[in-house]
C-alpha cells in the first residue's frame, strides 16, 4: 500500500506544481511595520 501512497504523493506535487493552489495567508499584509514605527507615523499619513 505504500506504493500508492508515493504515487498520491508524487502525484499531488505534479498538479501544485503546474496548477498551485490560491494560500490567501502568503499574500496576507499584518500591517506597517517597524520602518514605519519609527518614523513615528501613527495613521499612516504623510505629513508633508
Amino acid at each position: 500500500m505504500t506504493i500508492w501512497n508515493q504515487i498520491a504523493g508524487y502525484a499531488a506535487a505534479i498538479r501544485e506544481f503546474v496548477a498551485p493552489t490560491y494560500r490567501p495567508e502568503r499574500h496576507y499584509m499584518r500591517g506597517p511595520g517597524p520602518a514605519c514605527a519609527r518614523r513615528g507615523n501613527v495613521l499612516g499619513v504623510s505629513a508633508h
